[in-house]
């Protein structure tokens, strides 16, 4: 699980998220969602991670972020 976390922490800074160890498993479930991979898929995962990022870094950031946010607020 989070395998690629140590390439995203710009990503994160960006997204106002700060990873710790309660909250990583969550925000990778929604990274797995944001890129429709299958959860525990750390691979290919970040392969598309890496594409979305490269197609538009600030909408990946965008997206994670909203994601983030409505996590928060929900109960």
């Amino acid at each position: 699980m989070t395998c690629y976390f140590r390439h995203l922490q710009h990503v994160f800074r960006k997204a106002g998220i700060e990873v710790t160890d309660e909250n990583k498993r969550e925000i990778d479930k929604i990274i797995h969602g944001i890129v429709r991979v299958e959860y525990k898929g750390c691979p290919a995962t970040w392969k598309e991670v890496k594409k979305r990022i490269a197609e538009g870094e600030e909408d990946f950031v965008s997206e994670l972020k909203e994601a983030w946010s409505k996590r928060q607020q929900s109960p």
